[in-house]
């Protein structure tokens, strides 16, 4: 099992993406930051709809994630900036 961090610091806020490899399959995904989102919960809803995908796929389960969840605000953050997040995690 492989352990991937990556952060990024956004207009205002840190993101940080933190998940387990196993397989290349993404387990025990963690999203944390200083970054506002509302309601709390989407962090959450986010991470269960990372989880058991592989690698390669997550970059496209966020934008799918965001392209459907019209009631998330993020002040200052947007969707490009989770994903630069999970590029470091994954090293690109």
């Amino acid at each position: 099992m492989r352990h991937h961090v990556g952060e990024h610091k956004a207009k205002k806020g840190l993101i940080r993406i933190e998940f387990d490899e196993r397989d290349g399959i993404a387990e025990h995904v963690k999203i944390t930051g200083d970054f506002f989102m509302h309601p709390e919960e989407t962090v959450q809803e986010l991470e269960k709809t990372l989880e058991g995908h592989r690698l390669e796929e997550l970059e496209n389960l966020i934008d799918e994630f965001f392209a459907v969840r019209m009631d998330v605000e993020m002040p200052y953050v947007n969707v490009e900036d989770f994903k630069i997040a999970l590029k470091n995690a994954l090293g690109k």
